[in-house]
């Protein structure tokens, strides 16, 4: 996907471009990418980038090129979207402080070749992330993993406590990755190369944010309803088509409520093989009233077809991160990627607003893991309460860097990826709101009436339209939450006991029209169906399975059950499958250089 790799090292220049070229070259992954160098030779830094033809990334200079920035991502710098020449001056006019002055999602290195030093710097979240090695003085950053596993292969082991968080948790925590030897560098980094030194410098903390005074239920939605419009135009800024993920949520209502234009904008939903849900219908009633065309993007034939391919791909170019699960995302953005090249979201908008968090254990059967194993991830379960103790900061600065890093990393191979919901000054202010304001749907659905109160008529997906109060609102509400929680269940919740009795439940489901209406992935079903081959060819294949983590024995019943239908196994069988794919294409079969 697009991003960066740098080495800074004392090593021959030879060696050093040569392994640079071999960073970039494994992170080339579509036809539509392109690649910049940038070589300091005198300094021992070798750097490059990965972008879309099209992008703001990549290496910029100053005039007289004594200094250069290697760019991935997109940043702000007062209301205005900028590029990497912008980043150079504003190095000239803060020195080292310019990140804090940034807004985005974003990293780079900075080389001042004068001062014979570097900074790498990313965005507060680290939702841009780079990928980091030391050894002996020599310094490896990349976008990729499998960058630094390319050129690194001594790297090429699993880390157990990487693999224990995703055994437990379904992603890594605390910056650590699946990889021996490899972290993650924290959000708000701006790390200082000089003389052959690393000085680690976090230019923003959350602690700046969660210092600030509480305001006033009625103060804070003022403010809200005012920031959401002021920084929402730069979301639209583009010499090319947007599109709109469209959903049948309240955050995508707020971006359709308040956008600063009419022109240039494209929206679409991501669909399944087949039916209707909640988003399908609910988002092109929203696209009508906005004067749009609604474009439904649904996973045709082919999806199933090539899911051995896909499922491949996908846990290539995310090293990981995405899983089985999350095989959709590349083909669907890829889809979106023909209607406009840049994706503009409401994700984040209900972990920002709302508290909602989805970074909790995985309900896996201890019967799947090995006595070793089994016990690592009961000991790591009775951890996850110590980083929920301020709910907002859990939210922006892990649950969605660690946890919701995967989909993201797998549609931005794809398409440029936006977000108003983690714009700097719209989080800073999140921080303000009192506790019954952020456990409240309330203040984002009055920003959608007071702004085009039309759409405000339009029922959400749980249920807010109109006046949000009475028998009416209240029978809205458990109808969609009982139906949301129905619609989980019938998929990768359903309990093992019930399985057996699946046909009846969705024949019942279905008469009463109470299922299919909020979640178009059927992985579970799809593992029994569609996928069945695929499943059983690669659980009877032992030689592909890290065989330390599992209970062989369980392995070989967890198909054969769960295609019998006698048992719910997606969450196992997702994770025997993700481990496996990683095992073989970033461990053993990723080419040596």
């Amino acid at each position: 996907m697009p991003g960066i790799a740098a080495i800074i090292s004392r090593a021959p220049e030879e060696k050093c471009r040569a392994r640079l070229d071999a960073m970039l070259t494994t992170m080339s992954h579509e036809s539509f990418y392109a690649s910049a160098v940038h070589l300091a030779p005198g300094l021992g830094i070798y750097a490059g980038a990965i972008k879309f033809e099209n992008g703001n990334d990549g290496v910029f200079f100053d005039h007289d090129r004594h200094v250069a920035v290697i760019f991935s991502g997109e940043c702000f710098l007062d209301h205005q979207l900028v590029d990497g020449k912008t980043i150079v001056s504003l190095y000239r006019e803060c020195a080292g402080d310019f990140p804090a002055r940034l807004n985005g999602l974003f990293c780079g290195l900075l080389v001042d070749i004068a001062a014979r030093k570097a900074f790498f710097f990313n965005d507060r979240y680290g939702i841009q992330r780079v990928y980091f090695h030391e050894h002996e003085g020599n310094y490896y950053l990349a976008s990729e993993a499998k960058a630094l596993l390319r050129i690194l292969p001594n790297l090429r082991k699993f880390d157990p406590a990487g693999v224990t968080d995703f055994l437990t948790f379904g992603c890594t925590l605390e910056w650590k990755t699946l990889f021996k030897g490899i972290e993650i560098v924290p959000g708000g980094s701006n790390w200082i190369f000089e003389n052959g030194q690393l000085t680690r410098v976090a230019y923003f903390t959350p602690q700046q944010w969660e210092s600030q005074p509480e305001l006033s239920a009625t103060e804070f939605e003022d403010r809200f309803q005012q920031t959401f419009k002021r920084i929402l135009p730069r979301y639209f800024e583009s010499g090319s088509k947007i599109g709109i993920a469209l959903t049948g949520g309240l955050d995508t209502r707020m971006i359709m409520a308040c956008r600063p234009t009419k022109n240039h904008t494209v929206c679409y939903t991501f669909s399944g093989n087949n039916g209707y849900t909640l988003d399908d219908t609910i988002a092109a009633r929203v696209a009508n009233a906005s004067g749009l065309k609604h474009n439904l993007l649904r996973l045709e034939n082919d999806f199933f077809f090539a899911f051995s391919a896909y499922a491949d791909k996908t846990v290539y170019v995310t090293d990981g991160c995405a899983s089985v699960f999350n095989t959709h995302e590349i083909y669907f953005n890829r889809r979106a990627r023909e209607l406009a090249t840049t994706r503009l979201t409401g994700n984040y908008g209900s972990e920002i607003l709302r508290n909602v968090s989805t970074l909790k254990p995985v309900p896996l059967s201890s019967r799947l893991l090995s006595p070793e194993w089994r016990a690592k991830v009961e000991a790591r379960i009775a951890e996850l309460a110590e980083w929920k103790a301020q709910p907002l900061t859990f939210a922006a600065f892990k649950n969605i860097p660690w946890n919701l890093f995967g989909n993201l990393a797998a549609g931005r191979s794809q398409v440029h990826f936006r977000t108003p919901y983690l714009d700097n000054e719209l989080v800073a202010l999140a921080y303000q709101a009192p506790d019954p304001v952020r456990q409240s749907s309330l203040p984002s659905f009055r920003v959608v009436r007071k702004s085009d109160p039309s759409l405000s008529e339009i029922p959400t997906d749980r249920g807010f339209a109109g006046t949000n109060s009475g028998l009416r609102f209240l029978s809205r509400r458990l109808f969609a939450e009982a139906t949301f929680k129905l619609d989980y269940y019938h998929n990768e919740g359903m309990p093992n006991a019930f399985a057996p009795f699946d046909p009846a439940f969705k024949s019942v489901g279905s008469m009463f029209g109470i299922l299919g209406r909020h979640k178009f992935l059927h992985y579970r079903s799809w593992f029994r169906n569609e996928l069945a081959p695929f499943i059983t060819e690669r659980l009877a294949d032992s030689q592909s399975q890290p065989a330390s983590f599992w209970d062989p024995a369980f392995v070989k019943r967890a198909a054969a059950d769960h295609v019998g239908g006698r048992k719910n196994y997606s969450q196992e069988i997702n994770s025997i499958l993700t481990l496996a794919s990683i095992d073989r294409q970033l461990l053993r079969d990723l080419p040596r250089d």
